[in-house]
């Protein structure tokens, strides 16, 4: 048998591979989604359905989902238009010819590179809630009071942390929006400007459409995304104050790990998979209605 006539043949190391690394702990954790097992060691377990029926109803996992949607759009809306919008700005500054634009882009990927870690870290510091805090000094040099409660106060600790996830994903958004801009056709453009079209009209019937395919890829990828935030969210609230700002993944890793209950935590981590899992058939479906209907 020749593999040159079954190239599939070669794709069999990597589907094994794939196959140990993801497939084997996705059925696992599916398996003790069913069962009332805990981390304590040598404690048995039986199979039942008691963990989902706990997720459904405790009034702790609807809170999670209250504060991990409100942290979700919110993040996704803005990181989408402010990505935009400099990728808008910097794609006419380079057919300006104006300085700057390659800076620019390298100093919004630096956010893009940074670990999420470091990023909790970095706001952390700018958060700090005293004078020597960066934010606060800035806000007593404009006349403020200087000691806002960033952090430590639950009604400002989930817009804090929304917006350093925003500062952390805008970048992704402007890269893609960005590239889709360099496909737009200028003699467009000028055309619709010739013919008496504002610079929104000319956005709206030339280049909108061009980038429509890139947004609803942009779009999944950040939501997928936002919804597994947790090394930031972990580095600089730590799902504080009380579970103000614990979204799912943290509240998967809190009922795992400090509160014990592996069955209830895999129940919720399957709750985030379906999530994820839906996201992404949207896009699929969107994607092949524009196949058939480009």
């Amino acid at each position: 048998m020749k593999t040159a006539a079954k190239p599939w043949i070669w794709l069999i190391p990597l589907g094994a591979l794939l196959l140990v690394v993801f497939g084997y702990p996705i059925v696992e954790i599916v398996r003790l989604s069913f069962t009332d097992a805990t981390m304590v060691s040598g404690e048995p377990y039986s199979y039942t359905g008691s963990a989902y029926r706990s997720v459904v109803t405790g009034p702790d996992f609807a809170d999670t989902l209250r504060v991990t949607f409100l942290f979700v759009v919110f993040s996704v809306v803005f990181q989408l238009l402010l990505g935009l919008l400099i990728a808008l700005l910097v794609d006419n500054a380079k057919h300006r010819g104006l300085r700057g634009a390659m800076v620019t882009r390298t100093v919004v990927l630096t956010a893009w590179a940074i670990p999420g870690v470091v990023i909790g870290v970095i706001w952390q510091l700018l958060y700090q809630e005293s004078t020597s805090g960066i934010l606060n000094y800035l806000g007593s040099l404009l006349g403020f009071s200087g000691d806002s409660a960033f952090l430590s106060d639950p009604g400002n600790a989930l817009v804090s942390v929304t917006i350093a996830n925003v500062w952390r994903g805008t970048a992704f958004s402007m890269i893609l929006m960005y590239a889709g801009l360099q496909t737009v056709q200028r003699d467009l453009l000028e055309a619709a400007r010739l013919d008496g079209a504002g610079p929104f009209q000319a956005f709206r019937a030339v280049t909108l459409p061009a980038l429509l395919p890139l947004i609803a890829i942009d779009l999944v990828t950040i939501t997928v995304e936002t919804f597994n935030s947790f090394d930031m969210i972990m580095a600089l609230t730590k799902g504080g104050p009380g579970t103000s700002t614990q979204v799912l993944a943290l509240k998967v890793y809190d009922q795992i790990f400090t509160q014990l209950g592996l069955g209830r935590g895999a129940a919720m981590s399957i709750v985030l998979l379906l999530i994820n899992a839906v996201m992404i058939a949207i896009y699929f479906r969107y994607h092949k209605r524009r196949e058939v209907n480009p």
